[in-house]
């Protein structure tokens, strides 16, 4: 895939995004169980399973759109269906990569996932990845495609300073996702050691990394932070971070949270914050932007009634296009018609040129003019 970069686009509150590292043996097999099992239970309407190259050549509703190519990396295209709220269909698209060059054998297959909603996206619909990949633990399709760390996981911070603080940089660098950190106070029991985004609604929980600072580096954490993204992290507490480039509203204290008690209850404060950071509008990662542009032009699983519309649209295109040959057709017939009267009139008849039209004397009402005339009707127009 190429490399990430942000453009100056907004992601509409329609859609919902994510991009991860999938590091088992089998993505596109994992994947496509998964859809046939929520087909079978009603969860799904419909899905499409694509190679990218008939994918290319396929696109339905816009055939000649260049950004409905999932790309040379690309391995698989998968399209799915469903509805939210009763009558709200979304669409979404799953393209899973090759690894790139740079990366070791091994180091997993990428996807990027987009969804669209008829409406505004809410947080208590089902998550779109949960209908490609299964939401099982036990299968490692979350990771973070810059970075070590999973999406349904309580990623420590390295130990050492240096990755520490690359850590966090390279993490709100162009990042598709929310990040979070907690420091906790004490070395939490099971209970505490769940990530928070358990207590999230289903769309957010893959929304959000969340970073976990042991008590021993509650300085060295909170002194990166300042130095690299200009907030604090409070001891046994924790911060929302801000997105590169930075939104200058944001506001660091208003996404600090004094205490979290990691003892397994809810920490409304902090998914307070969360959702209200994960709502406030970010301007789309260029790979972003280009996948929404593929869902929205290069989207191949239609409904019936859809089909039916494309089916008459291409229906009206052909009958213009065969008026037009037709058009043609007539034109060309009644020219020649006249060059055939014309060569009459010229000829007498028997073929043989009259001598008043090839005469010094010849008018410009002469039939050798007007033969002149018709032919150069079917001349190439210059460009």
């Amino acid at each position: 895939m190429a490399k990430n970069s942000t453009s100056s686009t907004t992601a509409p509150d329609s859609v919902w995004l994510a991009c991860g590292r999938h590091l088992g043996p089998e993505p596109e097999q994992d994947a496509r169980r998964n859809l046939i099992a929520l087909k079978a239970a009603g969860v799904l309407d419909d899905f499409l399973d694509l190679e990218p190259a008939e994918a290319a050549r396929s696109t339905v509703l816009h055939p000649r759109d260049e950004s409905a190519d999932p790309g040379p990396a690309a391995r698989r295209l998968f399209e799915a269906r469903w509805r939210v709220s009763d009558d709200v269909t979304v669409r979404a698209q799953l393209t899973t990569y090759d690894p790139e060059a740079r990366r070791k054998k091994g180091d997993g297959v990428t996807w990027v996932l987009a969804a669209e909603a008829e409406r505004a996206w809410e947080p208590h619909w089902p998550s779109p990845a949960t209908m490609f990949w299964p939401d099982s633990d036990r299968l490692a399709w979350d990771y973070d495609p810059l970075q070590d760390v999973r999406l349904r996981s309580a990623n420590h911070l390295p130990k050492d300073d240096d990755d520490l603080r690359h850590r966090l940089r390279d993490c709100t660098r162009q990042s598709w996702y929310v990040h979070v950190v907690v420091h906790e106070a004490m070395t939490p029991d099971a209970r505490g050691q769940r990530p928070v985004s358990v207590f999230l609604p289903p769309s957010l929980r893959h929304r959000v990394v969340e970073h976990r600072a042991t008590p021993e580096q509650a300085q060295i954490a909170d002194f990166a932070m300042k130095r690299e993204l200009g907030v604090r992290m409070p001891r046994g507490g924790a911060v929302v971070l801000p997105a590169r480039p930075r939104d200058p509203e944001y506001d660091a204290d208003r996404y600090t949270v004094r205490n979290v008690f990691l003892d397994g209850s809810e920490p409304t404060e902090l998914l307070d914050r969360i959702k209200e950071f994960a709502a406030l509008p970010r301007p789309l990662p260029a790979d972003a932007e280009r996948a929404l542009t593929r869902l929205r032009h290069g989207w191949h699983l239609l409904t019936p009634e859809e089909e039916l519309v494309h089916a008459q649209g291409l229906v009206a295109k052909y009958a213009e296009a065969l008026d037009a040959m037709t058009n043609a057709r007539d034109l060309y017939r009644e020219a020649a018609e006249e060059a055939q009267a014309a060569l009459a009139r010229a000829t007498g008849g028997d073929g043989a040129p009259r001598a008043s039209v090839l005469g010094p004397g010849a008018s410009d009402g002469s039939p050798l003019n007007a033969l002149t005339k018709v032919f150069g009707r079917f001349r190439t127009p210059k460009k």
